[in-house]
C-alpha cells in the first residue's frame, strides 16, 4: 500500500488537492487541516496517504503528518464510519483535539461535524475511547468546545465557518476565556 507520496503540488481545491508524483496527477482527498498546511502551488511536498479501494473506485486520502493518518485510519475501524465521514470528523479540529475529545467522551463536539449524528458519534467514543493517550485531554477538549462557540458566534455575526478558524488559529495562546478570545479573532478578522 501508499505510505507516502513526495510531489509537486498542482492545486488546491475545497475539499482535495492535486499533486504531481512520477509524471501522474493524482486527485488526494484531503481536510482542511491539511489543506491549510500544504505549501503554495509549484512547491515539493510530502503527504501521508491511504489507499480506500472500492468496488468502483480508487480513492487517495492524504494526510499532513503520521498522527492524522493513524487517526483517520482508527476511525475507519468503526463500524459505519467511511473515509467521507472520517474526513467530515477531521474537519472539525486537529487530530490531537479530536483524541481528547474521544477520550473525555465528548460526543458534543464530534457531532459537529458534517453529516456525523449522535448516534455515529456515540459509536465512535465507545469504541475509540481510551485508544489514545493523552497528557491533558480535559483541557484540550475545553479549548475545543471554547473554540466551537467562538466559530458559532462568528458565524452569527456574518463570517464564515473557515474565516473563524484562521482567526482562532492566529489568537496568542495566552488569552484565555471565551469573551477575551472573541474580542480577539474580531481584531484578527478587521485587521484583514
Amino acid at each position: 500500500m501508499l505510505h507516502y507520496l513526495t510531489g509537486k503540488l498542482i492545486q488546491k481545491k475545497e475539499n482535495y488537492f492535486i499533486l504531481e508524483s512520477g509524471n501522474f496527477g493524482l486527485k488526494i482527498y484531503a481536510s482542511v487541516n491539511t489543506l491549510k498546511n500544504l505549501p503554495s502551488a509549484g512547491e515539493i511536498t510530502k503527504i501521508f496517504t491511504h489507499l480506500h479501494i472500492k468496488e468502483d473506485a480508487w480513492n487517495i486520502y492524504g494526510f499532513s503528518n503520521k498522527a492524522e493518518l493513524g487517526f483517520f485510519e482508527e476511525l475507519l475501524g468503526v463500524n459505519g464510519v467511511g473515509p467521507k465521514t472520517g474526513l467530515n470528523i477531521l474537519n472539525v479540529d486537529t487530530a490531537e483535539r479530536l483524541m481528547a475529545a474521544i477520550n473525555e467522551g465528548r460526543v458534543d463536539l464530534l457531532t459537529k461535524a458534517s453529516g456525523i449524528g449522535k448516534k455515529t458519534a456515540e459509536r465512535v467514543v465507545i469504541e475509540l475511547r481510551g485508544k489514545f493517550a493523552q497528557i491533558d485531554s480535559e483541557g484540550i477538549a475545553g479549548i475545543m468546545e471554547s473554540d466551537s462557540d467562538i466559530i458559532d458566534a462568528l458565524q452569527n455575526l456574518g463570517y464564515t465557518k473557515e474565516q473563524a478558524r484562521q482567526a482562532i488559529s492566529k489568537i496568542d495562546s495566552n488569552i484565555k476565556g471565551i469573551e477575551d478570545r472573541i474580542k480577539s479573532a474580531l481584531k484578527i478578522l478587521k485587521s484583514r
